[in-house]
């Protein structure tokens, strides 16, 4: 079983918060190789071979708030391999919000890119290396999503802000609400060197397990008019009150220690890739 705390606006509950605890297939569903997913016990375990990989979606979709999961990667010789947490809306316009932990040799530092796509358009990379080995333990990923910014958070010290800046001409995800998603699946044509490493399979299956997940989000499971009219109202919830519209000093201190200690890419630095930066990346 695996325990999964939902603290959510919903429709039906007529504007209350309401806490529960569900068995995973209450909350979510398998979207790809349901024969690779196994629950034992408060967790879900994700496995690749040569075959394929694997995947599941959350039956609700959420728009602005908390969303949290506890991830152990793939121990040992990873290369070539990608774990992905990921929020994401349907079709081509589609917004998404991106956690992918790229694969290893056994030894290097395991890397986690994030990436936002607002309207069906993405390239917004960074990538990070992490402090602590993701492999021997549970650790917490969050985004934290508001009518201000999007923070990537990693045990709750803050990697990434993704700031709304619509005034400068930039998009910010506002309208869509996204479904959680979890998959593990194979990409050494990129994920590891550039994929000049390619996994090895004589070490799969490669395991990924998810622990729980805290949902503190607008739930949706009516059409879209009726999402964005009951969830993006600012000031509604308590994500949007006036104590979040900006980071506190120590998460300014963390963000900053990150940044310079561990970016590894920053697409708003790549003059090579962009001959105009995005207008996100201009101050």
């Amino acid at each position: 079983m695996l325990r999964i705390f939902l603290l959510s606006f919903s429709y039906l509950a007529m504007f209350l918060n309401v806490m529960a605890s569900a068995y995973f297939s209450e909350l979510f569903e398998p979207i790809w190789a349901p024969d690779h997913i196994t629950t034992q016990e408060d967790h879900v375990i994700l496995n690749l071979d040569s075959a394929t990989g694997c995947g599941f979606m959350s039956k609700n979709k959420y728009l602005i708030g908390k969303i949290s999961a506890q991830i152990k990667l793939v121990q040992g010789d990873s290369a070539g391999t990608v774990t992905a947490y990921y929020l994401t809306a349907d079709g081509p316009n589609h917004d998404e919000l991106d956690f992918e932990f790229l694969g290893n040799v056994s030894g290097e530092p395991y890397l986690v890119q994030t990436n936002v796509f607002v309207n069906g358009t993405g390239d917004r990379e960074q990538r990070h290396s992490l402090w602590f080995d993701p492999t021997t333990d549970f650790h917490n990923y969050t985004f934290f999503w508001n009518h201000h910014f999007i923070i990537f958070q990693v045990d709750q010290v803050p990697i990434r802000v993704f700031e709304k800046k619509e005034e400068m001409g930039a998009q910010f995800p506002k309208t869509q609400a996204m479904g959680i998603h979890g998959s593990l699946w194979n990409g050494d044509d990129w994920a590891t060197q550039g994929g000049r490493v390619k996994t090895n399979w004589s070490h799969s299956p490669f395991v990924v397990t998810f622990g729980s997940f805290e949902v503190d989000a607008c739930a949706v499971s009516s059409g879209i008019d009726d999402a964005v009219a009951k969830c993006v109202k600012p000031g509604k919830f308590w994500w949007d009150k006036s104590s979040n519209k900006k980071l506190d000093k120590n998460q300014r201190r963390q963000l900053k220690m990150v940044q310079d200690k561990y970016l590894v890419y920053d697409y708003c630095k790549d003059t090579a890739r962009f001959t105009q930066m995005p207008r996100e990346c201009q101050n």
